[in-house]
């Protein structure tokens, strides 16, 4: 169990700290949005390698595109609520949601790789990878909203429930269906796949300009190369 705590915080603490430089730091836009883009590229590789993959291969194309775009849609309706009750504050509380609708099925496959003694070195650098730029973007998006405490307060609760997903699915994980981690980890690729698209890429687009693309292939390598 303790090795399953370090893990979880593993993946919690680099989004603490990214969300505290996104508060504390005026970072430049072109700067946040070539961490905004490097982030969406490290989630496609996460997605395409950790997480829609195995589901695909375990569970055949119908289940695992059908728990997809459940992911999918489950996180557009929520930013699409969110931005109409927030309007252009919207865009850190949807990054927020993005952290936790991705960040929990992952951590929850994080803790079943750990029960069955498999090491799940590779899932904890991709999600701490990715986690990073997505909080430094999502609480400097917050900082005209909130106050620094309110919104540091904000993502270390949403930190800490990521390192209990990791805990318990770890002492769970032996009760569990035989198809739920595929099925959550191919749910977590769709959540992860709209935040790319609704979130993520059109704000670093909108501030960095073209070079996003590079940082975002760039992003895509260091995962990839991470989980080769």
């Amino acid at each position: 169990m303790l090795t399953a705590l370090w893990y979880g915080l593993g993946t919690a603490v680099p989004l603490f700290l990214g969300a505290a430089i996104g508060l504390l730091y005026d970072l430049p836009r072109p700067v946040l949005a070539g961490l905004m883009a490097f982030g969406a590229g490290a989630m496609v590789a996460a997605v395409s390698t950790e997480l829609f993959a195995p589901a695909f291969a375990d569970q055949g194309l119908w289940a695992a595109g059908g728990a997809l775009m459940l992911g999918t849609v489950v996180y557009v309706v929520a930013d699409r609520v969110i931005e109409n009750m927030l309007g252009p504050a919207a865009l850190g509380w949807a990054l927020m949601l993005g952290a936790l609708l991705d960040g929990v099925p992952e951590n929850a496959a994080l803790g079943t790789t750990l029960a069955a003694g498999s090491g799940g070195i590779v899932l904890l650098v991709a999600v701490a990878v990715g986690n990073i730029p997505e909080a430094v973007a999502g609480a400097a998006s917050m900082r005209s909203a909130l106050s620094h405490r309110s919104a540091l307060l904000i993502w270390g609760v949403t930190a800490v429930l990521l390192v209990a997903v990791v805990v318990v699915a770890t002492a769970f994980a032996d009760s569990l269906p035989e198809a739920g981690i595929p099925l959550i980890q191919a749910f977590a690729g769709g959540a992860t796949i709209a935040v790319i698209a609704d979130s993520l890429m059109p704000e670093a687009y909108r501030e960095g300009g073209w070079w996003v693309g590079i940082c975002t292939s760039l992003g895509f390598l260091v995962a990839f190369a991470l989980g080769a």
